[in-house]
């Protein structure tokens, strides 16, 4: 439980330091044999500060009952 409650714990401080998870996405516009062309999308999935907040304290939480039962 403590390697879980550790995990939550960073993953809420990124979710409260960047704000969302950002990727890009290659599509393929025109495929003609030799002759491609592509195009690049930045998406975007925003998290909310309370889901960060919620992590980090639910983590604590797993850390603390975890240190408790040993």
């Amino acid at each position: 439980m403590k390697i879980v409650g550790i995990i939550l714990i960073v993953v809420g401080l990124l979710a409260l330091a960047f704000g969302g998870i950002s990727w890009t996405k290659r599509e393929t516009v025109v495929d003609l044999g030799p002759i491609q062309a592509q195009t690049e999308k930045k998406e975007t999935l925003p998290l909310p500060p309370i889901f960060g907040a919620l992590a980090v304290a639910g983590g604590i939480v797993l850390v603390v009952v975890g240190a408790r039962r040993q």
